[in-house]
């Protein structure tokens, strides 16, 4: 089993990493704001969560908002609207400010005092491929009991790190064929 897929999809096969997937039901345990930061009700539930204490508008200054106290206070009173670069802006630093807050609590909740949390790999979609190319691949369950580097790389936003810690620290224990994993249609967790 190679060790990473050089040419995922080349054969008709659909799917996403594994770590992308993982990342994507961790901002789902994380709760962000569904609210769309384009609309005015979305905006203004990001500003309050970044502005209600000095140490939440020190994060989100170290997180990248790069406005003054200034043209936050019109924005929250509706006196100017944010361009589309400082809508985006709000948005990273909300999402980054939002996942530092929740990780701890997040990593505790994944490792529930030792015992760990099952985790379901829902395999690629192989029904575009033509069958001499068919890898067998099938749902696999795993209880997975240290997270502290995939939160870690997670709250970082480091796609790279992710990665890492997906095959060395949470695939590594499927077996030989761990590669197989490196994509799949979902990852399914609860907290």
């Amino acid at each position: 089993m190679p060790d990473r897929t050089i040419e995922f999809g080349k054969f008709g096969a659909r799917g996403i990493r594994g770590h992308e997937a993982a990342a994507r039901r961790l901002d789902q345990l994380a709760g962000f704001i569904a609210t769309p930061v384009a609309q005015r009700r979305g905006m203004l539930a990001r500003l309050h969560y970044l502005t209600r204490s000095d140490r939440a508008k020190t994060a989100a200054r170290a997180a990248g908002l790069n406005v003054t106290d200034r043209t936050l206070k019109r924005w929250a009173a509706g006196k100017s609207a944010p361009s589309k670069k400082s809508l985006a802006q709000l948005d990273a630093a909300y999402r980054q400010v939002r996942r530092q807050n929740v990780a701890r609590h997040l990593l505790q909740r994944l490792h529930r005092d030792g015992r760990g949390t099952r985790v379901e790999f829902h395999p690629l979609n192989q029904s575009q491929v033509t069958r001499p190319h068919v890898r067998e691949v099938s749902f696999r369950t795993l209880n997975v009991r240290n997270w502290d580097a995939m939160i870690s790389a997670w709250t970082a936003d480091d796609d790279e790190a992710m990665d890492t810690a997906w095959f060395s620290g949470i695939t590594a224990d499927l077996g030989s064929d761990y590669g197989a994993y490196e994509y799949v249609m979902n990852i399914g967790f609860a907290a």
